[in-house]
C-alpha cells in the first residue's frame, strides 16, 4: 500500500474514526479510492483527519442512495477504513485526495459528537485477514478474472492493459476491479462483505460477467 505507516493488526488502528456514507462506493484492502470532497462537513472532515491518524471510514446507506446534507442515513454494519495517502487543494475550495484501503470493520455504534460529521466506534478484529492477506486463488480462476477483467475494461473504455492486470497480485487484482466495476451498491457491498479471497474472487466473476453482458448490450447497436 502506499502509506508511510503500516498497520500489522487491528490494534493499530483507532477504536473511534469519521465516516464518509457513500453509496455505490466501497473501499477495500490494497485498493485506492479517488474522492473530490466539497461538501463543507467532509472538508472539516479531512482536515481533522489530516492533524490526527488520517484515518476515514467509507460505508454505505443502507437504503442504497446518498442522501443531500444534512441527512443521516441509516449505514450498512460493515465498511472499511483507508488512510489519507494523497490530498490537495483545487483552489476553488475542493479537496481532491486518495484513500488507501487498510481493512474493513464492523460498526459497533455512533458517538454523540459535536463535530458536522459523523463518527462511529468499530471493530476490525473480525477481519484480521485484511491485516495480512496470504490467501491466492487457482490459476484457472485467476485467468478466468484476468479475461473477464480486460474484457469489462475494454467494454467501459477504460485505459488498462491485459498484461498490468496480469502483473497485479491476487489480492490487490480483486480488489481493484471489486471498488471499479459497474456494480450496483448491493453488489458492491457483498464484494465487500466476502467471507474470504476466494468467495470474492467466485462473486467478481460472476457479477463481472453479467456487468459484461449489460454493458455489451447497452452500447450494440440497433438493426
Amino acid at each position: 500500500m502506499a502509506m508511510n505507516k503500516t498497520y500489522l493488526r487491528a490494534s493499530d488502528l483507532p477504536e473511534a474514526i469519521p465516516l464518509f456514507p457513500l453509496s455505490g462506493a466501497i473501499l477495500l484492502p490494497g485498493g485506492q479510492l479517488p474522492l473530490n470532497i466539497f461538501e463543507p462537513r467532509y472538508l472539516a472532515m479531512f482536515d481533522d483527519a489530516m492533524r490526527g491518524e488520517r484515518i476515514i471510514g467509507i460505508v454505505q446507506p443502507a437504503g442504497g442512495a446518498d442522501v443531500g446534507p444534512g441527512k443521516t442515513p441509516v449505514l450498512r454494519g460493515i465498511g472499511a477504513a483507508g488512510r489519507i495517502t494523497q490530498l490537495s487543494e483545487t483552489g476553488d475550495g475542493r479537496y481532491i485526495a486518495v484513500l488507501s484501503g487498510i481493512a474493513r470493520f464492523r460498526l459497533v455504534a455512533e458517538l454523540d459528537t459535536t463535530t458536522p460529521y459523523r463518527q462511529a466506534r468499530v471493530d476490525f478484529n473480525s477481519f484480521a485477514e485484511d491485516f495480512a492477506p496470504e490467501e491466492i486463488i487457482s490459476p484457472e480462476r485467476r485467468e478466468s478474472l484476468n479475461a473477464i477483467a480486460f474484457d469489462l475494461a475494454q467494454a467501459l473504455n477504460m485505459d488498462i492493459a491485459r498484461s498490468d492486470i496480469e502483473a497485479m497480485p491476487d489480492f490487490d487484482m480483486i480488489a481493484v476491479f471489486s471498488m471499479i466495476g459497474p456494480f450496483n451498491p448491493a453488489e458492491k457491498q457483498a464484494l465487500l462483505e466476502a467471507s474470504d479471497l476466494v468467495a470474492r474472487a467466485d462473486l467478481l466473476l460472476a457479477l463481472a460477467e453479467i456487468a459484461l453482458s449489460r454493458v455489451t448490450k447497452a452500447v450494440k447497436p440497433l438493426q
